[in-house]
């Protein structure tokens, strides 16, 4: 199971008042950088999709120089 979906199976097993607690502790815990914009998220989207059709750039490819 994903660490993520282990979190909240324990949290939804708290009482709501623990849960409010490790919502503002995990709030805490983000940087605002940390967070997805839905154009960052329609951006990894669309990148998925290009790579899944093949559409990219090996890393050998690149001219690094």
């Amino acid at each position: 199971m994903i660490l993520s979906k282990q979190i909240s199976v324990i949290v939804e097993q708290m009482p709501e008042y623990n849960q409010r607690l490790v919502l503002e502790l995990v709030k805490s815990m983000l940087h605002p950088d940390d967070v997805l914009t839905d154009e960052d998220i329609a951006d990894i989207k669309q990148a998925r999709a290009e790579f899944a059709r093949g559409e990219y750039t090996r890393h050998e490819d690149i001219d690094w120089d």
